[in-house]
């Protein structure tokens, strides 16, 4: 197994802390990209106390972007992970929050398409990412899409060879089909776009973890639901989408992740059950 050198952008994140971890273990080098630096640990783990392996991350502080505020990062890596996307807009948020009324937050949500950024393809190396939005706003089509395929392109500048985005399995009833929509979009550009990249699109359904005890019922109830779509054959699938996808723990997704870097073989598409044998891979190779 040689040792590697990647860059987690996101990875003071949920998943991403996880993929820092899981990569440290295999005597990585390993730099986490990030607005705010080094995690608040309370929020992704069961302790607010910084774990032993964290002091072997380079917790750097960039913004995703200003791509000239990490791309000297990318230099000499072996691959970069896209671990940013966002799963609510600021208006809905601002709903649930009660800063914004429900129908001027929910028919923005919901509105069938917003705009990210000028053509991501179309920038000069290192050019900043600009909101296309009046407001500025965060949408999904910026962070799910426009902000991965800049990343992937400024990976190819730098010649690295894998870039990892962090996918979804599908859309939800609850959120905007844009949400789902970006993401397949932001696969279909950099794949086609970037063919020298091998590309690698992770596509878990919902994640849990026990330090976040408010996943455990609702990996609970899609973990039932998943059953139920399995004996109907997947007819619910088209109608649920991610509510009947086998929910999947974040740590095993994050050895999946770290499993799909290391095996040059794996390429495109990495669905459910190809990151459940990648992780079983992984666990394997840690018993050796």
């Amino acid at each position: 197994m040689s040792k590697k050198r990647i860059v987690v952008c996101g990875g003071n994140g949920f998943l991403g802390t996880r993929i820092c971890k899981v990569a440290v273990g295999r005597g990585w080098d390993v730099t986490s990209i990030s607005r705010s630096g080094e995690p608040t640990w309370s929020s992704v783990t069961s302790s607010p106390a910084a774990p032993p392996w964290s002091t072997l991350v380079s917790w750097q502080k960039a913004d995703i972007l200003k791509p000239a505020t990490y791309k000297a990062l990318l230099k000499d890596a072996d691959a970069v992970v896209h671990s940013m996307g966002i799963l609510l807009e600021a208006d809905y948020k601002g709903v649930l929050t009660g800063k914004e009324s429900i129908w001027g937050g929910l028919s923005r949500a919901f509105s069938a398409s917003k705009a990210g950024s000028q053509n991501p393809l179309e920038r000069e190396e290192g050019e900043e990412l600009r909101p296309q939005e009046k407001d500025g706003q965060l949408t999904y089509e910026l962070m799910n899409r426009d902000s991965a395929i800049t990343l992937a392109q400024e990976a190819s500048f730098q010649q690295v060879p894998a870039f990892v985005y962090i996918s979804a399995a599908a859309g939800a009833p609850m959120l905007p089909k844009r949400y789902i929509t970006t993401k397949r979009e932001a696969e279909s550009t950099i794949a086609s776009s970037l063919p020298k990249l091998r590309n690698i699109f992770i596509r878990p359904g919902f994640l849990y973890d026990s330090s976040r005890s408010f996943t455990l019922p609702i990996a609970f109830a899609g973990s039932a639901g998943n059953m139920v779509n399995s004996m109907v054959g997947g007819r619910l699938t088209a109608l649920a989408g991610a509510a009947v996808e086998k929910p999947l723990k974040a740590d095993l997704v994050a050895e999946a992740v770290v499993e799909a870097i290391e095996d040059d073989g794996v390429k495109g598409v990495v669905g459910t059950q190809r990151i459940e044998d990648l992780a079983n891979v992984a666990w394997r190779r840690g018993m050796l």
